[in-house]
């Protein structure tokens, strides 16, 4: 069974924690706690299968703290990640300048694919959470980008990080295929 590690990283108080309970159905959390370093949720999920005999997966859902105070634990939760989710908060104007560092570090420095990468706009619960275009800049723009509103449509999230984690498993066993192929050859 393949295991694949997932970071959801990004700027303090984006939503990243809220998010990640939800995604792989653990407990609630109500009130705001910052975490501190990680949190590793194991979870397997029915819809992602890592071939066509339908073999399942399971994940590693790494949450990792958004204080730049963990900087120097960053190369340690990078190490064999096979996908990163960067979580922001639309509604604060400083984040859209935070998230290019998050995927200058955990993406482009990882030598990840864009396909690897995904941009969740979280809405939290009272903001209104307008999902209208972000002007985000380039690489940035190129990203998928979902917006999340757990109050409103908690399902559609669900849906597009089910998408997500299929495309990751998806180049996951292409490069491991490649990989097999040329050592054969």
């Amino acid at each position: 069974m393949l295991k694949a590690k997932i970071l959801f990283v990004g700027p303090c108080e984006s939503g990243k924690t809220v998010l990640a309970n939800f995604l792989t159905e653990s407990s609630d959390i109500t009130e705001y706690n910052p975490t501190q370093g990680v949190r590793i949720l194991e979870f397997e999920n029915p819809h992602v299968t890592s071939n066509s005999k339908g073999t399942g997966c399971e994940f590693e859902l790494w949450d990792c703290g958004g204080d730049s105070k963990f900087e120097s634990c960053w190369p340690a939760l990078m190490k064999d990640a096979y996908g990163v989710v960067i979580v922001f908060n639309a509604d604060i104007p400083s984040h859209l300048k935070e998230i290019e560092m998050w995927y200058s570090c955990f993406v482009q420095q990882q030598f990840l694919q864009d396909a690897q990468c995904l941009l969740i706009a979280h809405h939290k619960p009272g903001s209104g959470g307008d999902t209208g275009s972000l002007a985000l800049s380039p690489p940035l723009n190129k990203l998928k980008l979902v917006h999340s509103n757990l109050e409103e449509d908690p399902e559609e999230i669900r849906m597009e990080f089910i998408k997500y984690l299929k495309s990751v498993i998806n180049s996951v066993s292409e490069s491991r295929d490649r990989e097999e192929m040329s050592i054969i050859t």
